[in-house]
């Protein structure tokens, strides 16, 4: 089960990390050619890397991986308290790329770069975030956890995890990580090619 649940919490990374990469690509994009960004889609993109986190993701870590952690040792709980931090930081630097996405799509001058910039810092502490959680925690949860609960954690984070979280909410962001992929132009998604 130990390899069940790192597969999950690992996947979960990636997605969020693709549509980062797929939100910058498209930023440098409009910033290079001029044209106008696909609002929509940014849109899309931007109330994922906000929502997933926060509702599916995070939750799962502290209900799961972290309380089994801090039951087993101490000698995680400094880096629980750094990402534990970091979580709560997550919600001003959505804020500022909400802002700042919608000072862009409103014309503002300079509101591209704004947006880049701001999100710019969301991917750097995401970055940083994601690697605390693999080089320092997940070694440290390999080494305390026992078999219980590593069971427990990926139920959680599986198909069958707790109902707290529910099977609707992971379907939702399924369904928004398929349109995403599907509005976005390649080379980041299966959209239409953009002109030009």
């Amino acid at each position: 089960m130990l390899n069940t649940a790192l597969a999950i919490l690992h996947d979960e990374h990636r997605s969020l990390a693709a549509v980062i990469h797929g939100l910058r690509f498209l930023v440098r994009q409009a910033q290079q050619t001029g044209k106008t960004p696909d609002f929509k889609l940014l849109w899309a993109m931007l109330y994922y890397i906000e929502h997933f986190p926060a509702a599916l993701h995070h939750p799962k870590e502290d209900a799961y991986l972290f309380a089994r952690l801090r039951e087993r040792t101490s000698a995680a709980d400094a880096v629980i308290a750094e990402l534990q931090q970091q979580h709560r930081d997550d919600g001003a630097l959505t804020a500022s790329l909400q802002r700042a996405l919608g000072n862009c799509e409103a014309g503002t001058a300079d509101g591209l770069r704004q947006f880049s910039d701001a999100l710019e810092r969301f991917a750097e502490a995401t970055w940083k975030h994601m690697n605390l959680e693999e080089s320092v925690l997940i070694p440290l949860a390999k080494q305390h956890l026992l078999g219980e609960d590593w069971i427990a954690i990926g139920e959680a984070f599986g198909e069958n995890g707790d109902p707290r979280f529910g099977e609707a909410q992971d379907e939702e962001f399924r369904d928004l990580f398929s349109r995403i992929v599907n509005l976005a132009p390649p080379p980041i998604g299966l959209g239409p090619a953009q002109d030009g």
